[in-house]
Order: C-alpha cells, then structure tokens, then sequence
C-alpha cells in the first residue's frame, strides 16, 4: 500500500470554480482507477487559487489480476458480428472459443488481464484527468495555442506534482513533465518546494505561506474578520459566501479592518454592502446600535511588514466605489418615482405580455380590486399607487448598477420623496417572499401589491402556454405559486382562488388597458378553443351576450388550469411540512373548497383524524362500504323490514352525526366535524360484524345498500375518503 499525491498547479483559478473543479478531479481519478480495477477509499481534495491538490491514502502498489468471459455471436454468424465482437473484447478470432449453448456453438471470449503496477496506471491516468477536465471556461496559451488541439485549461497550467510513496510518476502532458517541486507563496517564497510524499506536502506549503485547505482558510478568514471587528469595538456582519469566496483568492488569507468617511453613510446601508461585498470583497461592520458603521474588513494575501498602507490603498478603491454609489443615489433622486416609471414603457417584460409599464397597469387594477373587494383590509388609493410605483426604480441608475436592490432602492426613493409609508413600505417588499427562507410580507398595502404581482405573472405565462416543463422553469412560475401560497397563509386571506384566478385574467384582458396588455395571451388562450358558431339571425345584443357567455367558460377553464398548478405546489409544499398529499386531494376532491386557508384547516384536521385508531377504523369502514356500493345496483329505499340491532344503530348514529359534521363543517370546526364521524366508528364496524348486506330478500337488500350509501355521503360531507391511501 502507498499515498499517492497529485497537485496540479496553474495560474490563478476564479473563485467560484474551485469547488466545482475539487468535484471534478475526485471524479475522474475515480473513474481512472475504477476503469482499472484500482480500489480507492477515502479521498481528500484541496484547493487554493493556484493549485488543485489530491491526496489518496492506500493505494495498491499492483492491481489484480483479471479473468473475465465474454458470450458472443453464435458460430456462423457474419463475419462482421464476430469481427466487431473480437474488438470490443481485445481479443483475435483465433483466441475465441466455441462452447455448446442449448445445442448451438456459440463463440466466447476469455479474457486474461495480467495484473499490474498502479504506479503504471497513474501515468495514464494523470493525462487523462487533465485532458478530459470540465471547466465552466477554459483557454489555450502559449505558442501552442494556435492550434485547437492544444492543451485547455481554466488558467495556463505550470506543473504537475505525481508521488505514489516518494518515487514521482513519471509522465508528461502538454510539455509539462511531472515531478516532486511546486512553488509556495507569489510573494513570500523564494525558489520551488521540494515534496517527498503527501504526508508532507501541506506541512512544507504551509512553511511556504501556503494553506493548501481550502476549509482552514475559511475558518481563517472567519475568525480573523471577526476579531479584526470586535478589536474595534465593531460587530461583524456575517457572510458565509464571502467567507468562501475570500478563501479561494488567497493562499495565506490576513483580514485587516480599515474605516472609510463617515459621510457615505447617507447612502442607503444595503448599497454600501452591496458595493463593499460585489466590487471589493470587503465585509462590512455594525456599531452597537446594529447601524452600519463606517468600517470593512478586507483579507489581504500577504503578510504586510506594514498592514496600514495595505488598508489605505483598499480604502481608497472603496471610497471611489462609495463616491459612485452616492453619485448614483443622489441622482436619482432629482426625478420622482412616477417620472422614474414613464420609463418602463421602453422595457418589454415578454414579447407577448408587452412591456413592463403595461404589467403595472394590470398589477395596479388587480391590487386595487382585492382591496376593494375586501380580500385584502387595504386602502384602495394606496394600494393602486404604490403597485403604479413598484417597478419604477428599475430605470435608476442604482438599480442599473445592482439589479439586486430593485424595489429595496424603490422604497428608499418614495420615503424620501414624502409618500405614505404604507407606500413606500409596499414597494420595498413587493417582491418577497423570494426564497423559502425569506420573510412573507403581512401589511395589507404590501400583500394586495405582491400578490396581484405574482398572479399577473402566473396568469400571463399560463395564458401564452409558456407553462413550467420537467426541471425547466424559465419564468420561475413555481416559485411564483409557491410564493402565493405563502403569501395567501401568512395574510390569511379569505375567498375563493379560482375566482381570483378568474378575475386576474379579466383585468388582464380588459381593452381599456392599451394596445398590448394580455391580448396576446388572449389570442393564444381563444385558439386553443374550437370557435363558437352564432345564429346571424339574432340581435346584436343577443349574439354579445352569447360571445360573453362563452368566453367567461374559457376563462375560466383557464383559471382552472393555473388553479391546478398552485394546488400541484401545494402538495409539495405540505408534503415538506409533513402533510401528506393524498389529504390535500381528499378534501379538493369535494369541489368548491379552494379558499385555501380553510383548505388547509381541513387538511390538518382530517390529518389528525386519520391517524387516531378511529380515524384508520371509520376509513377501512369506508372503504369496504364502497366496494360493495360499486358492485351492486339498487333504487335508494327506506326500509320496509324490522331493522337489525346493528342496523338501527347505525341509522341513529347517521341520523346525529351527519347533521353535526354538516354544520361544523360550515362553521369551519373541522375537529368538530371529524369528532361527529368519529362516532359512526363503532356502529360501522359492527354493522359488518353483524349484517349480510347482501341479503336473499330484494327490499332488506336494497335498504341496507341504502344505509351504506347514507353512511358514505356523511362521510363526504367532510372529505372525500377515497382518495385517502391506506
């Protein structure tokens, strides 16, 4: 057994490919050695901005020996088949051998592969790995580079490093001969380094200034920005990206703190992070009020003699970085968010929903309809106006510079210009929820704002069938619908989806909205339906009346289609939450129970039910009931026969539990309702105890596949159990 190390050293390779490039080289070694029988545990895989490293512990110094068999063509098949077999197994026609299978010759290869040193198969693999290495950008170099078989890297690479115990494997690639030496530190190592294995190879990078764990220079960077910080009385604002993008341009990361004019704190906190964090790298400190102070943190690469002047040329970048935020911020300002928005008429949002000034108008209609349809407690006025000013910083030239602060530099704009908070605020948050983790707004000026939003954008794409397809999702629709769920639970707004689905398309095909609005979407959605033929004989007035009927049918199968959708990501969203998607479609199977906060009161409470011993008992009662109902044929009757014990327990059980779930159920006390079934438990079970359903006598018959049809009915009046699993 030995260690083989192999480093692979480079110009500087871009931060955010190192992690993906620590995957590749395990892969490919990997793939190397499987495809030569080679076992290979535990990896470990570094990376600094110049070099890749791995490091394989035990490895065999020889690989087995290999006996394989292989069945081929039958004997007299055409030359060109057992050709083509003898070259897929390395072997001549004359080493074939010819066995009896089931009475026919059929022709075998026995394959003999003499084991051999691994040593060996390093010195193919190596070349392999570089050659066939994926980067996300690649270049040539050199006089070679002329031509494109030439070597591709993702910088030009400068040595190769191959040791399996101490003895280097030799092989070459591209002019660059393998050997035991690589280089330390740019700055702080003089000549190359001379490994003798891997168990000392990061030990004598790190007396070269080089820390060839990728993870140690992050826990490097973390702590020394944090002590950097509270050194001077300063809190740090965490960031682990940066963390990890710091580590990957540095091989001896030193966090320094520097200060900047105090004056650039008129600028919006989040635009100087943003600066700091996009443009220089820097973290950015809080005093301890929790404001932002004037204060970063920037790692430098070197161990400075005087860490002072390193700080000062940083700030220097900083403070023009800072001087073009502050030009960009007051700029803006000298126009007023509704001048800003004229703007967004020369923006197209999609080619066939037009431009982002049309999306406004329908944003602004349809947030002004939930306010006054009371779906949202907002104010009307506030909601329309701010959804007219929501998109309007995206023709700043903040938002020009960081399209991550749109709406945020949004909000800014309109505190300063003296409107409504409530405007303002709606603007800033317009349009969260973003991701899973980000916060849900839950003022009412805000939610009819970023829910008519996001209904506008479903609605359109849907309507010009650039629905969401397998793992493509280019207009993030999901995340749309997963964003209106959210959003309708956090607000816990009341009323029906579809309706509100429906109506989202109305006001985006309203012809008083201009020229573009949804009518391209409008066309598509009437194409994908057969025309209505009208009678020319009736009036005017008539034939409008029977166009409206019919067009308000496709809207709303429409409507239904996106409904769907947003109950299909439901699903999702409750089964990672616990629920079980087989609830959801229970209780929607009932029709006309898309409010979705009471959807989802349903479904806890149904889910609660299931899974008590009654809950399992009264559903395998349901079951069983069903199975007979779907089997016979009978007129629902009273009975006309002295019922059994059973019998009438079950009918007085009926007769007190249905009326009860019926009326929790509109009172929305949906554990009422399932304490209520929870009653038919026991008279159910001892029905099937006691009583042949299928009785000799037609009229005892029918009665008691009346009771069992009684008995289903109750029970959907709270959920449909057979869509129920188990």
């Amino acid at each position: 057994m030995a260690d083989f190390l192999l480093e692979l050293l480079s110009e500087e390779i871009p931060a955010r490919m190192q992690k993906g490039a620590r995957a590749e080289l395990e892969k490919l070694f990997r793939r190397e050695m499987d495809a030569s029988g080679v076992a290979v545990g535990d990896l470990t895989v570094w990376s600094t901005p110049r070099r890749l490293a791995l490091i394989a512990r035990d490895l065999p110094t020889e690989t087995e020996a290999v006996h394989d068999e292989a069945k081929g063509p039958p004997e007299g098949a055409p030359d060109q088949a057992v050709d083509g077999f003898c070259r897929k197994n390395g072997v001549t026609r004359d080493k074939l051998e010819v066995r009896d299978i089931k009475g026919r010759n059929t022709y075998f290869a026995v394959i003999e592969k003499p084991g051999r040193a691994v040593k060996d198969v390093l010195v193919e693999a190596i070349p392999a790995i570089i050659r066939d290495f994926s980067w996300p950008k690649s270049m040539r170099w050199g006089d070679a580079s002329i031509s494109t078989e030439s070597q591709k890297w993702v910088r030009p690479l400068s040595g190769i490093v191959a040791l399996m115990g101490e003895t280097v494997v030799e092989c070459e690639v591209d002019g660059i001969a393998s050997g035991d030496t690589t280089e330390g530190h740019r700055f702080h190592s003089d000549g190359s380094v001379e490994i003798s294995s891997a168990d000392d190879y990061a030990d004598k990078l790190r007396a070269a200034h080089v820390i060839v764990d990728h993870e140690e220079r992050q826990d490097t960077v973390r702590a020394g920005a944090k002590a950097a910080a509270e050194a001077a009385g300063f809190k740090l604002v965490e960031d682990e990206g940066l963390v990890i993008e710091n580590a990957g341009l540095t091989e001896w990361p030193v966090p320094l703190l520097g200060r900047f004019e105090d004056d650039f704190l008129d600028v919006p906190p989040e635009t100087i992070q943003l600066t700091a964090r996009v443009n220089q790298k820097y973290f950015v400190c809080e005093d301890a009020d929790g404001k932002l102070a004037n204060a970063f943190i920037c790692t430098a690469n070197i161990w400075a003699e005087d860490p002072a002047v390193v700080v000062d040329g940083n700030r220097k970048v900083l403070a023009a970085r800072l001087s073009d935020a502050r030009f960009f911020w007051e700029l803006d300002q000298k126009k007023t968010l509704a001048e800003h928005a004229e703007g967004l008429e020369r923006i197209t949002f999609h080619e066939k929903l037009g431009t982002v000034a049309d999306k406004v108008d329908r944003v602004a209609k349809l947030a002004r309809w939930l306010c006054e349809e009371g779906i949202v407690k907002g104010d009307p006025d506030l909601a329309e106006q701010a959804a007219r000013l929501c998109k309007a910083d995206l023709v700043t030239e903040m938002v020009g510079e960081f399209p991550e602060l749109q709406g945020l530099m949004g909000g800014y704009y309109a505190a300063k210009e003296g409107l409504d908070p409530k405007v303002s605020d709606a603007i800033r948050d317009h349009y969260k929820p973003v991701g899973q983790g980000d916060n849900v707004p839950t003022a009412p000026v805000t939610v009819a704002v970023s829910l008519a939003d996001k209904l506008d954008t479903l609605i359109g794409f849907f309507l010009i069938d650039e629905k969401p397809t397998g793992s493509k999702d280019p207009f993030a629709l999901r995340r749309a619908g997963l964003a209106i769920l959210r959003q309708i639970a956090a607000a816990n707004l009341r009323g029906s989806l579809l309706a509100l689905l429906h109506r989202t398309i109305i006001i985006g095909t309203a012809e008083e909205l201009g020229k573009h609005a949804y009518w391209h979407a409008y066309d598509a959605m009437m194409s994908r339906y057969e025309s209505i033929e009208f009678d020319k004989a009736l009036p005017t007035e008539q034939r409008n009346k029977q166009f409206e009927a019919y067009l308000k049918k496709i809207e709303i199968a429409e409507a239904e289609i996106v409904l769907e959708f947003i109950i299909d990501r439901l699903k999702v969203q409750q089964r990672e939450a616990g629920v079980r998607h087989d609830l959801i479609d229970a209780v929607f199977a009932l029709g006309g129970e898309d409010d979705l906060v009471r959807l989802l009161a349903r479904v806890h409470a149904l889910q609660a039910f299931v899974e008590t011993e009654d809950g399992a008992n009264l559903l395998a009662g349901y079951k069983r009931a069903t199975n007979i109902l779907k089997k016979e044929e009978f007129e629902p009757t009273e009975p006309s026969h002295s019922p059994d014990p059973s019998e009438k327990a079950l009918i007085d059980a009926l007769d007190e539990a249905a009326p009860k779930a019926t009326a929790a159920v509109e009172a929305e006390d949906f554990a009422a309702a399932m304490s209520a079934l929870a009653t038919l438990r026991a008279p159910i079970d001892r029905f099937f105890e006691d009583v042949i359903v299928n009785a000799e006598e037609k009229d005892v018959r029918a009665a008691r596949l009346t009771l069992l049809s009684r008995f289903r009915d109750a029970v959907h009046r709270v959920a449909d159990f057979s869509r129920i699993e188990g």
